[in-house]
C-alpha cells in the first residue's frame, strides 16, 4: 500500500515537472518567434492600437478603484500603526515608497492579469479550437503578427502606464485619508513625498510591470494557440492564464526586487 502511494506521488511529482518544462519551453519558443518576426513586415499598427483601446482603455476604472483602496487603507493601517511609537508623521514616506515600488506595480499587474490575461486567453483559444488559426496560416499571414505581436505591443504600453495611473490615485487617497484621519496637512504629506522619491524609486516600478505585462500576454498567447478540447478546453485555458500570471507575478516580484536592489540602489 505504501509503496502504491509513493509511486502515485512520484507520478503526479513528475507529471508537474514535465509541465513546467512543457510550458517554459513553449513560451521560450513562442518567444523567439516573436523577436524574428517583430521587425519584419507587414506591421499592424492598426491592431496594436484596437488592443490598447481593449487592454488600456477598459481598464481605468478597475485601475482607479484598486489604487484608491490599497493607498487609502495603506494610509489608515500605517498611521495606526505608527502613532503608537510617535512615527505618524512617517505615513507620507512609508506610502509613498511602498506604493511607487511594490504596491503599485504589483496590485494593478495582478488586476489587469486577471482581466487582459484571461480575455487574451479566451479569445485567442477561441479563435483555435474554431479553426481560425489555420485559416489566418491557409491565407499566408503569420498568426504571430497578427495575434500575438499586437497583443504583447498593447500590453507592454498599456500597463505601465495603467500602473502610473494607479500609483496617482492611491497617493491620492493616502493624501486624503492621512488629512482627514491622522491629522497629516496635504501641504506636508506632498513635501514629505517629494523630499523622498528619487527616480528610481518610479524606475524600478515601471521595469517591473513591463517585465509582467511581457509574460502575462505571451503566456496567455501561447496557452491559447495550444488549446485543445472544444468550449471545455476555452475555460482550462482561461484558468490557467489567471493563476499562472498571477503566480509568476508574485514570485517574480521577489527576485526583480532583489535584482534592483543589488544593482540599482546602490549607486543612488
Amino acid at each position: 500500500m505504501s509503496l502504491q502511494l509513493f509511486r502515485n506521488f512520484a507520478t503526479n511529482v513528475g507529471n508537474r515537472v514535465l509541465s513546467v518544462v512543457a510550458t517554459s519551453g513553449g513560451i521560450a519558443r513562442l518567444s523567439i518567434q516573436i523577436v524574428r518576426e517583430l521587425f519584419t513586415p507587414p506591421f499592424y499598427p492598426r491592431l496594436v492600437i484596437e488592443q490598447l483601446q481593449q487592454i488600456g482603455t477598459k481598464s481605468f476604472l478597475l485601475v482607479v478603484i484598486a489604487g484608491l483602496a490599497s493607498g487609502s487603507v495603506m494610509a489608515l493601517q500605517f498611521g495606526y500603526g505608527l502613532a503608537k511609537f510617535g512615527g505618524k508623521l512617517y505615513v507620507p514616506k512609508i506610502v509613498v515608497l511602498a506604493i511607487l515600488r511594490e504596491m503599485g506595480p504589483v496590485f494593478t499587474s495582478l488586476l489587469v492579469a486577471g482581466r487582459i490575461g484571461s480575455g487574451i486567453a479566451s479569445e485567442v483559444s477561441s479563435m483555435k479550437v474554431t479553426q481560425q488559426i489555420d485559416a489566418i496560416r491557409a491565407l499566408g499571414t503569420s498568426p504571430i503578427k497578427r495575434i500575438v505581436i499586437p497583443r504583447l505591443l498593447a500590453s507592454m504600453i498599456a500597463l505601465p502606464i495603467l500602473t502610473l495611473f494607479a500609483d496617482y490615485i492611491g497617493l491620492l487617497g493616502a493624501m486624503v485619508v492621512a488629512s482627514t484621519e491622522l491629522g497629516i496637512s496635504s501641504e506636508y504629506f506632498i513635501a514629505k513625498s517629494i523630499e523622498t522619491l528619487r527616480p528610481y524609486d518610479l524606475f524600478t516600478g515601471m521595469a517591473k510591470t513591463m517585465v509582467f505585462a511581457y509574460f502575462i500576454s505571451v503566456a496567455a498567447c501561447w496557452k491559447g494557440l495550444n488549446t485543445e478540447g472544444g468550449t471545455q478546453g476555452v475555460g482550462n485555458t482561461t484558468t490557467w492564464v489567471v493563476v499562472t500570471t498571477s503566480i509568476f507575478i508574485m514570485i517574480s516580484d521577489f527576485f526583480l526586487t532583489k535584482f534592483f536592489i543589488l544593482t540599482v540602489f546602490p549607486k543612488y
